[in-house]
């Protein structure tokens, strides 16, 4: 485990890996009252932005329905919960901003 994760509590995330975002939202019910939530958005890396900086950012992708959705999630946010690490892709690129056009599957590994 390197001094990033350590400080972070998340894995070493890397573009092509297929991830699982736990993400808080708060939310007002009819009543008014604050209701707090647990989000997952699962999906593919596309990229990782700002290294080990406190504003570092993961970009991921998933196609629900038919369309393209992509969220950028801040690392250092006290609104992410958790990462978890579903696959492992092998990818040759730092930004994989091609995938959104790319019709074939990438060569994939899975995590135990």
């Amino acid at each position: 485990m390197s001094e990033e994760q350590k400080k972070s509590g998340y894995p070493e995330v890397k573009p092509g890996m297929t991830v699982r975002v736990h993400q808080k939202i708060k939310e007002k019910n009819v009543k008014g009252e604050d209701k707090e939530r647990v989000q997952v958005f699962e999906g593919m890396v596309l990229a990782q932005k700002h290294g080990a900086e406190v504003g570092s950012t993961i970009t991921v992708r998933k196609v629900s329905g038919g369309i393209g959705v992509e969220k950028i999630f801040p690392l250092n946010s006290p609104n992410i919960e958790n990462i978890e690490i579903i696959k492992k892709a092998r990818v040759r690129r730092s930004k994989l901003g091609f995938l959104r056009s790319y019709k074939k599957r990438l060569r994939e590994k899975k995590i135990a």
